[in-house]
């Protein structure tokens, strides 16, 4: 197999080949790439054949057999490529002339690899092949610039389509802001929910095809954002219908909307790969990122004295320590983290004074003293930043430990529901003062977590939990004045309730987010856990039929997202309850992490995200998920014969409630369907049985409120084609 054949401003083969694609098509799309991997490998396998005169007749043959595969394939996609501009007129002329191109170049590289159109004399068993190698050459390159061609002209269809499914939630929001009866906007919102599915469907595949990791995190964010604010929408729009003279349910209101639009537009910034006003995104440097590069102009000294200068090396050092001052100056920072961020920020100056010392002497005098004598300033100054960087990462991470355990019990925001329905202004006020000083020290924990979090994605999902406490701080000090001022509005109680979830949310996310950075920092991948309980082919799945794509309506898809966000927010409270076991290798614990790891899988399924590709996949999930869960009731059965205390009937009877509960999950994941409806219905079973057997698997559950118009997983998985992916498709059938 070739190594990948895209880079950043197009598509490249090895120099040997001579093959190269148009340098201004640039691929930013997993799909598009991996369509392309197996052209290139075929076409390097023709173009860089040994430089032999003689060929053996199954040598012949062979390249034959490739020539003709090549051929095939692009005979099948051109054909896609053809549908594509014939539904398409904007593209029309561009796609039909790249189509062309194609056509043509497959024909040519399947004339000149036919062994019947070559000179084959009988006395002569070896024949000589490619005698004019430039033409395959020529070809080949053709070929490959105008596939991708196609390619990219197939994904600007995708991105208008995300463009257009935008323009349409826009236009319903604005729709939205100017009602002023609730049966309208009940007809509106709606309408408003359809188009958000149809949104959340299109830019989660977007989401999964970038190749960009930055952003595929931005994206992330966004559509994060939009998935929390879809629920607020609704309770702060029918807040200020119930209150319409009431001034805080309007700034209320209008803080969602806002920052829907705001989110709604990074989106397309991403998919479009624009800026506003043509700007230049530019990300602050974090302490990691300065040190990473720091280290390797210092290291790169050993093969080049010459390739910078003294003053670029002290610049570079002089940021990293202007950054440092994030942490020294901070009011959370621990008094010892402190002194010993100060103490070895003035230990590298001093390492760079001699480390530029040696370094002068040595381009004037290269002597062996001298050059050893610069190897140790470079070990000393690396050594130096390292545990620079190791001070910092402890200063923010125990910061943020020690914030997120201080914070788990939520009491602020429970005082603030108490007052807020008692209608005490002055004691809301109280509380909403206290609420801004956790705001503002969350909001510091994630700029301090951003500096040390290690790799690009992670400092993007920093900056983003950053502006969410940011903003929804003030969102829910407006949502109580609201309920304080109308104490018995049932709506303006619920609205405060959505707001406080949202918080709630976003410390779970925090704790996450802190076990990723440690990971990175250890060396770990930080990712969540993931139990790889999928079949196999020939093996598991016995049992299992494969199921026809289905196309789910509307309603369809919203029960099944609701049950898949209630999963999502289930898993991250198991995943908070089983962190304050102080012994994570307790069996209890260890069941728990395992059905909430694998309850997040069938979570992201419904997403059209993570391993689970298929509904045979979720079935097959959800039986090991049950059997999991029988194993944790059969440990909470033994456990409940050591508690001897209150607790004790309690515990036994929730162990003898999930027994029978897991029994129904397997019955419910082994019962064969056969069509949409019988498929659905299954889903839909499967996820309810799934969130109500997590939910007996928590220690303090709270009712969860769900989003009910937002996420689809059917539309992802079950009816599965759009014209790239059959583009797709097309060429890598036939061996390509």
């Amino acid at each position: 197999m070739a190594t990948s054949p895209c880079s950043s401003s197009g598509v490249s083969s090895s120099s040997s080949s001579g093959l190269g694609a148009d340098a201004g098509l640039e691929i930013r799309t997993r799909s598009v790439e991996q369509t392309l991997v197996p052209l290139v490998s075929q076409i390097t396998t023709l173009i860089n054949h040994k430089d032999k005169p003689k060929r053996s007749d199954k040598t012949l043959q062979a390249i034959q057999r490739v020539g003709q595969a090549v051929n095939l394939a692009v005979g099948r996609f051109v054909t896609v490529g053809e549908a594509i501009a014939n539904e398409n007129h904007e593209l029309k002329e561009e796609m039909s002339i790249a189509c062309i191109e194609a056509r043509r170049a497959g024909e040519t590289i399947a004339q000149l690899t036919d062994v019947a159109s070559l000179d084959h004399p009988e006395s002569d068993s070896h024949i000589t092949i490619f005698t004019d190698k430039t033409g395959v050459v020529k070809a080949a390159r053709l070929l490959l610039s105008s596939v991708t061609k196609v390619l990219v002209l197939a994904d600007r269809v995708v991105i208008k389509q995300i463009i257009t499914s935008r323009n349409k939630v826009l236009a319903t929001m604005e729709q939205l802001e100017k009602v002023s009866s609730f049966q309208e906007f009940v007809q509106i919102f709606s309408q408003f929910g359809n188009e958000m599915v149809e949104f959340a469907h299109l830019t989660g595949d977007r989401q999964n095809d970038l190749k960009d990791e930055k952003k595929k995190a931005r994206m992330a964010a966004s559509r994060a954002v939009l998935e929390k604010c879809t629920m607020m929408l609704l309770t702060a729009s029918k807040t200020c219908l119930r209150h319409p003279d009431c001034e805080s349910a309007r700034i209320n209101k209008d803080g969602v909307f806002h920052r829907m639009r705001l989110a709604l537009e990074q989106v397309i910034e991403i998919v479009t790969d624009s800026r506003p006003n043509g700007e230049n995104e530019v990300a602050p440097i974090s302490i990691y990122t300065g040190i990473k590069e720091f280290k390797n102009k210092v290291e790169g000294l050993r093969e080049n004295l010459y390739f910078l200068s003294k003053e670029n090396l002290s610049t570079m050092l002089e940021v990293i320590l202007e950054h440092t001052e994030d942490f020294t100056d901070s009011a959370y920072t621990s008094h010892e983290h402190r002194e010993h961020i100060l103490e070895l920020s003035k230990q590298a100056k001093m390492e760079l004074e001699q480390l530029v010392s040696v370094w002068m002497q040595a381009q004037n005098q290269k002597t062996k003293d001298l050059m050893e004598d610069l190897e140790v300033a470079i070990l000393k100054t690396c050594q130096c930043m390292n545990e620079l960087k190791r001070e910092v990462h402890s200063a923010a991470t125990s910061l943020a430990a020690d914030l997120l355990k201080y914070h788990t019990d939520h009491m602020i925001l429970k005082a603030l529901k108490i007052t807020g329905v008692e209608g005490n202004l002055e004691a809301v006020a109280e509380y909403t003062c206290k609420l801004s000083e956790q705001k503002e020290q969350l909001v510091e924990m994630c700029r301090l977590l951003r500096h040390v979090s290690g790799t690009e994605p992670l400092e993007i999902t920093c900056i983003h939990a950053e502006d969410t406490f940011q903003v929804t701080g003030p969102q829910i000090i407006s949502a109580a004045e609201t309920l304080a001022l109308h104490p018995s509005s049932k709506i303006a109680k619920e609205n405060l309730e959505v707001f406080c979830e949202a918080w709630e949310s976003q410390l779970s996310d925090m704790s996450m987010l802190l076990r990723e950075i440690n990971d990175v920092f250890e060396g770990r991948r930080g990712e969540k856990r993931v139990y790889l309980s999928l079949p196999r082919p020939g093996k598991h799945n016995a049992n299992l039929k494969t199921l026809k794509p289905v196309k789910l309506d509307t309603e369809e898809q919203a029960k099944i997202a609701k049950l898949g966000l209630e999963l999502h927010l289930l898993t991250s409270d198991v995943d908070s309850e089983t962190e304050k076991w102080e012994d994570q290798e307790n069996e209890i614990v260890q069941h728990g992490q395992g059905m909430s790891s694998m309850a997040y899988s069938m979570y992201l399924f419904t997403r059209g995200e993570g391993l689970l590709k298929t509904t045979q996949d979720l079935f097959h999930q959800a039986e090991i998920f049950a059997t999991e869960g029988m194993k944790l009731a059969s440990a909470l059965q033994v456990f409940s014969e050591q508690v001897h205390d209150d607790d004790k009937p309690l515990l036994m009877l929730e162990a003898e409630k999930l027994i029978p509960i897991c029994k129904q999950l397997q019955i419910t994941a082994k019962t064969s369907v056969q069509g949409k409806s019988a498929t659905f219905t299954k889903e839909g079973q499967l996820s309810s049985d799934t969130s109500y057997t997590i939910r007996r698997n928590q220690t303090q559950a709270e009712h969860l409120r769900a989003v009910a118009w937002f996420l689809s997983h059917a539309l992802a998985r079950l009816n599965g084609s759009s014209r790239l992916y059959r583009l797709m498709h097309a060429f890598r059938k036939q061996g390509m």
